[in-house]
């Protein structure tokens, strides 16, 4: 098959994929995104929809608030559709006093680097936001103006506004090799060789791989994640709420189902592409939530998933220019927590694609940050 030119050749179909495509079409630039199955099908589209810039790590505050800030409270206006997104506000529950020093610890720590949007609230300042959470939860973290969005709509519509603004997206097209050559960059897929001068590889949990063969290897573990979704009930919850001392992400949607995730790892088959879920530990999730709302002893899962996310071993995201050849940048590895990152991420590598450069603190996030922690 002939090979096919662009400016820019993007890897991977999903948010952040998507994102920077749409960046990059709407500054003219001719774009190609070459995705393995369809658009959203792992992390992008099976994760728990929070729009999150509470308990952060510190190098990505900065990213989070801008995403939140500038693209998800006016994401109509980016994406022509608000991606179901609610700015409910979320909480990050404190259990017991072990939890209530790690909080406010958490909180002197996000203050002392300048950040004021993590604040505390008392037993009774939870109780109004959350009336049927059980008596033992005595305080929480509070972020008034995060919130949740359904990934669905959210990739949806990121992938028509791409598409409108000019982006071919090739889906069932899977990248087997990329190399850089006479100033071009080369992929062959499934649907033949793929040319431009510029290659953005957000490969997710495959993205190491292609950072491998343009020659920054990292050590990434590509892992199983897993949400399940319950029967409708009444309303009774309207913040996300996370748990300091154990893990947990769990809202419920306007319809009246309840999400229930929080990075409950599954054993994943790469190769297959797909991950399988493990009861035990949805069990395990469940215990949780009934701890924290009694009154749900008796609601029924009605579905559970899961998809293959990338892990770094620092738990963040590889952001920014490879080192080895030019023009080739990447985005992936972001841990279970790249959801409300996307918008941002695509203006990152637009920026980088274009200038070379970001307006925004994205140094924690180099390629080779453990080539460096070797070296030293």
């Amino acid at each position: 098959m002939a090979s096919r030119t662009s400016d820019v050749l993007i890897i991977g179909g999903g948010l952040q994929g998507l994102s920077t495509a749409l960046q990059l079409s709407r500054r003219g630039y001719s774009v190609r995104l070459l995705e393995s199955e369809y658009c959203g099908r792992h992390s992008s589209g099976v994760n728990a929809g929070g729009v999150r810039t509470l308990g952060r790590h510190p190098a990505e505050i900065p990213l989070s608030l801008v995403a939140r800030d500038k693209y998800w409270h006016h994401l109509q206006e980016h994406i022509g559709h608000d991606g179901g997104f609610v700015p409910s506000g979320q909480l990050n529950l404190a259990e017991n006093e072990k939890d209530v020093i790690a909080a406010k610890q958490r909180i002197a720590e996000v203050n002392a680097l300048g950040f004021t949007h993590e604040i505390w609230i008392d037993q009774k300042e939870v109780r109004e936001l959350v009336p049927s959470i059980s008596n033992h939860v005595v305080g929480a973290i509070w972020v008034e103006k995060d919130g949740y969005a359904y990934p669905y709509h959210v990739v949806t519509w990121f992938r028509r506004s791409a598409e409108a603004a000019g982006t071919t997206i090739h889906e069932q097209c899977r990248v087997h090799k990329i190399w850089y050559q006479d100033g071009v960059w080369n992929a062959l897929s499934d649907q033949g060789q793929f040319q431009a001068p510029k290659l953005v590889n957000t490969a997710g949990a495959w993205g190491s791989e292609f950072a491998r063969q343009a020659g920054n290897p990292v050590p990434l573990k590509p892992d199983g994640l897993m949400l399940m979704v319950t029967q409708r009930v009444a309303p009774f919850v309207k913040p996300v709420l996370g748990a300091i001392g154990r893990a947990l992400s769990f809202k419920q949607y306007g319809n009246g189902t309840v999400v229930i995730g929080g990075t409950l790892p599954c054993k994943a088959n790469v190769t297959e592409r797909h991950a399988i879920v493990d009861v035990t530990v949805l069990k395990n999730s469940a215990i949780t939530v009934t701890d924290l709302f009694p009154h749900l002893r008796n609601m029924q899962v009605v579905r559970a998933w899961g998809g293959v996310e990338g892990f770094m071993p620092d738990l963040i995201p590889v952001i920014g220019p490879g080192t080895a050849f030019p023009d080739i940048f990447h985005a992936f590895g972001f841990s279970a927590h790249g959801f409300e990152l996307s918008p941002v991420i695509g203006e990152i590598m637009a920026d980088l694609v274009e200038t070379g450069q970001s307006s925004l603190p994205i140094a924690p996030f180099r390629i080779d940050r453990f080539n460096h922690k070797e070296e030293s």
